[in-house]
């Protein structure tokens, strides 16, 4: 069914946005949708509903694509992400992949949610037909980001996890979802605002 954005807007500003959205986190959730419709709104709402969510988790709820640490630059982020590795508190990580490779480029934490890793770089840019290894930075497009996020989600890219596994028929699982991303960290409150956000999606043209 076709979304009622302006229903969604009003109840994602009151109940997820403390009252109050700035265009930029409006031209987020738009760019989101427009990659969701018209291809795949067929598809279950509750698929749009967790990644919204998890854009709004992985961006600090700027619903913009940001890097790893949140930081404005390559090099900043390079700096926060060294002093973390030298203090180890990084202790899921085996593999400094942040570090500038040969050609400078570093395959850092990039977009809606965290693309690490050359491979992984590489692997969605063939699916998206983007050369993303060419130039990573177009991971912090937002309709490239949206789309990484949509693809990546749906087919299983990130973990090999997806979301037809947690969302069929009856099957709603809020909190599992959370692998498709990251494991089961922050997992219950990022299904707390996926349900907030099908609540918003719920309400039909």
């Amino acid at each position: 069914m076709p979304i009622n954005r302006n229903f969604l807007f009003d109840y994602a500003r009151l109940n997820l946005f403390d009252g109050r959205m700035t265009q930029s986190q409006v031209n987020g959730i738009i760019a989101i949708l427009n990659n969701w419709e018209p291809a795949l709104s067929t598809l279950d709402d509750r698929w749009l509903a967790y990644m919204l969510a998890t854009a709004h988790h992985e961006t600090g709820r700027t619903m913009q694509p940001v890097r790893e640490t949140f930081a404005a630059t390559d090099q900043r982020a390079i700096a926060i992400l060294e002093r973390a590795w030298a203090a180890k508190r990084l202790h899921w990580v085996t593999n400094p992949y942040w570090r500038p490779d040969s050609e400078g480029k570093s395959w850092l934490g990039r977009g809606l949610v965290q693309l690490t890793h050359k491979a992984n770089y590489e692997r969605i840019g063939r699916l998206l037909k983007v050369d993303l290894v060419a130039n990573p930075d177009l991971a912090m497009q937002p309709l490239v980001a949206a789309n990484i996020m949509v693809r990546g989600m749906i087919d299983g890219i990130f973990t090999r996890y997806r979301l037809s596994q947690f969302f069929d028929g009856q099957k709603a699982d809020w909190r599992n979802a959370r692998r498709i991303i990251n494991g089961t960290e922050r997992a219950d409150l990022v299904a707390s605002y996926a349900k907030k956000y099908y609540a918003a999606l719920s309400y039909t043209v």
